[in-house]
């Protein structure tokens, strides 16, 4: 049967639609929102034994005919996910993950697919809220509902669910995730906010995040479903055991500055206790417990031991609760490398590299919304040695494209606008060493390399994560510059960008079942002390961006042409704009807006080319010189094209500066000859003289003087 509820949400229909589509589905639910159509199912399944996680799996996709269109390449079937559609998974995944019951195992899937897209509702955030509805309406165990929203900022204005329109003028970009009390995710990008106001856009979406929530909860109101009722495993057998005679010797185990030496002592403390209690190698106790059984114990009373010694203010390396680790920072290490930065803070390192490039070099992204160009790109590289391990090199994972994306979008409200630097900019970071944030290392590298290239960013930008460990509403803790192992056996995961004016990137993970409004504004402000002090640090190593970029770097220039000349410069055939590149060894980029880009090895490669495009393009004007091509030459004279279809006459009285008897005797057919522009009469015939050109050559200057002597000679 099919069942509907619906309600208007920022002036546009919001419904919700199960029971008339995938009915053999453990739940299926079809979201609009305007026109924008997303269908949502989950699916549950027996669990894999033996495994100790709960392997949930969430799938977005957006296929182009959802918007009337065929993909642009050879292939019209559409293949591995975008970086839209692998982001969208994760901001989908991360707030549903923490309301499955504790100790879950059964197999989850969430597949979400766009079947219709109006062009202007993005149906990537409905993504979180179809997830939630679909498993509020099957038997599987969720204690949701929860439900995600975009907000916008136009016009100084706040605005729920922005159009696609909108969000091109909008000066934020937050999605905001929970339950009806509470937060459950964050990921925002914006041109600097105080944190204040940052922390009233967030509770701003949380309230339309309960009318949503609330929405749901009529709608399952409707749907008669039972769900499966989850049994938590029975008590560890050994962890009452471990707990009174392990506790000591695992609290020193896990205190060390080191992380290597904390695994290695916590790795021998395990041991230790696995061959005390299965000596020789067996396999079980006499009670028939297994060292599965001890593992899991082991790892819980590590886990309790870290939260105790955290919340009686004791960090695993000794650092206060709102410390940094010590940073240290390099610039311009790497040679040829158009600019380069070490960064270090803790056992975390990344190095971070930047490739310049020209408008050739912008990556082209193909979705619903159309077709654009990226002219900034941040690459995020984790690699197995950074933590130690050996595992096989693929391609980017979802978190490595995460992390990147995450201190891409942080670093770009600082990048100079296009018009004042028409670079392609790359920024390479790679993870040498991780011990927590390395994304917020990224950020910090990417700036440091961005100065040292010489790119004019208009402030630095600095990121660090805060985490918590909350026992209650009134007993936690926040913890600055978490390390893995908090991370690990902590609650929260928030990573706060931005410059000393205010944040430029925002993402919040939990484990538990949110956060309030005191937490995120305390947590905002703790994260502000930190990023200050970072920034401190790096500008004592490089104060401002270099004057000038890499020599090894192209030379980039700009000018602007009317957009009726765009024909004259390409020339039938591109004959025109390939004879310039020939000649100046430059290559020249063409917008349909007028705006040239030219670029080159070296400046006057690009000069040169600038001037024929100048020479070209422009109106011919009195006084400018002009090198042109002999097209004829006359007894009176030779004509010379200074311009591809413009001739001008130059009289054999301005060829020289002596007298010239014979016009042959000076230049001939096909020649280059470099004159200036002396008058150009009333039906547009142009007058040239390549006596000007000598005598401002030889310091004389006054041009006007020598033509009134031509005269007098003539």
């Amino acid at each position: 049967m099919k069942i509907s509820v619906e309600r208007e949400i920022a002036g546009r229909l919001f419904r919700l639609t199960t029971g008339e589509m995938a009915k053999q589905a453990s739940g299926a639910v079809l979201l609009q929102l305007g026109e924008t159509v997303l269908f949502v199912a989950a699916q549950g399944g027996p669990g894999r034994p033996g495994i100790d996680f709960f392997p949930l799996q969430v799938d977005y996709r957006e296929r182009l005919a959802a918007a009337g269109k065929f993909a642009g390449g050879f292939l019209k079937r559409e293949g591995r996910p975008s970086t839209k559609e692998i982001l969208t998974c994760r901001l989908t995944d991360r707030p549903i993950r923490p309301l499955f019951p504790k100790g879950y195992r059964e197999e989850v899937q969430i597949m979400a697919n766009v079947l219709a897209s109006d062009g202007e509702n993005d149906p990537d955030v409905l993504a979180i809220t179809g997830a939630s509805a679909s498993l509020g309406v099957s038997p599987i165990p969720f204690n949701g509902p929860i439900a995600g929203v975009r907000v916008g900022k136009v016009d100084g204005e706040l605005v729920l669910f922005p159009t696609v329109q909108q969000m091109e003028t909008s000066t934020l970009d937050l999605i905001v995730a929970g339950t009806e009390k509470s937060v459950l995710m964050i990921e925002g990008f914006a041109e600097q906010y105080p944190e204040d106001e940052m922390a009233d856009a967030i509770m701003f979406g949380h309230r339309a995040v309960a009318e949503l929530c609330e929405l749901q909860r009529e709608f399952f109101g409707k749907v008669s479903v039972q769900k499966d009722v989850f049994e938590e495993p029975a008590e560890n057998p050994f962890l009452a055991r471990l707990e009174k005679e392990a506790s000591s010797a695992m609290r020193d185990a896990v205190t060390s500055n080191v992380k290597q030496d904390r695994h290695q002592k916590t790795a021998d403390l395990k041991a230790a206790w696995a061959e005390k209690l299965f000596p020789g190698g067996a396999e079980e106790t006499a009670e028939g417990h297994t060292k599965a059984q001890l593992s899991e114990a082991l790892y819980k009373l590590e886990h309790k031991v870290v939260r105790q010694l955290i919340l009686e203010n004791k960090r695993l390396d000794g650092r206060k609760a709102n410390q940094l680790r010590a940073v240290s920072c390099d610039v311009g290490m790497l040679p040829r490398v158009h600019g380069s930065a070490l960064f270090t803070r803790g056992e975390t390192q990344a190095l971070a590299t930047v490739a310049l490039g020209t408008v050739r070099d912008q990556q082209r992204v193909d979705g619903l919304f159309g077709e654009k160009s990226e002219r900034f790109m941040l690459h995020y590289y984790f690699p197995s040695y950074s933590v130690g391990e050996v595992r096989p090199i693929r391609g980017p994972g979802r978190r490595e494209i995460g992390h990147g994306c995450l201190a891409e979008r942080s670093v770009a409200p600082v990048l100079p606008a296009d018009s004042k630097f028409p670079y392609t900019i790359r920024v390479i970071s790679d993870i040498m060493e991780s011990n927590g944030s390395s994304s917020m290392a990224s950020v910090c590298g990417a700036t440091l390399s961005l100065m040292d290239a010489g790119v004019p960013i208009t402030q630095p930008v600095a990121g660090i994560s805060i985490g918590i460990i909350k026992e209650s509403d009134d007993k936690y803790l926040l913890l600055t510059d978490i390390m893995g192992d908090e991370d690990h056996h902590g609650d929260m995961d928030f990573k706060v960008a931005g410059t000393q004016k205010g944040v430029t990137g925002i993402q919040l993970d939990l484990k538990i079942d949110g956060i309030s409004e005191k937490i995120i504004r305390e947590t905002l402000v703790q994260a502000k002390e930190a990023r200050i002090d970072l920034l401190r640090t790096m500008l004592k190593q490089i104060p401002r961006p270099r004057r000038d970029i890499s020599e090894s770097a192209p030379r980039l220039k700009q000018m602007t042409i009317d957009p009726e000349k765009i024909g004259l410069l390409i020339g039938p055939g591109g004959k025109t704009i390939r004879a310039i590149q020939d000649e100046t060894g430059a290559s020249i980029d063409i917008q349909d807006d007028g705006r040239v880009t030219v670029s080159a090895a070296s400046g006057p490669e690009a000069d040169a080319a600038i001037a024929r495009i100048e020479a070209l393009t422009e109106e011919i004007r009195v006084g400018r010189i002009y090198t042109g091509r002999v097209s004829s030459v006359k007894d009176f004279g030779a004509f010379i094209e200074i311009a591809p279809g413009k001739d001008g006459l130059c009289h054999i009285s301005e060829l020289s500066d002596g007298f010239v008897k014979n016009v042959a005797d000076v230049c001939q057919i096909g020649d280059q000859l470099t004159v200036k522009v002396i008058a150009v009469d009333d039906q547009n015939r142009v007058k040239l003289s390549r006596k000007a050109v000598l005598a401002e050559e030889a310091g004389d200057g006054d041009a006007d003087g020598d033509e009134g002597s031509s005269d007098e000679e003539e």
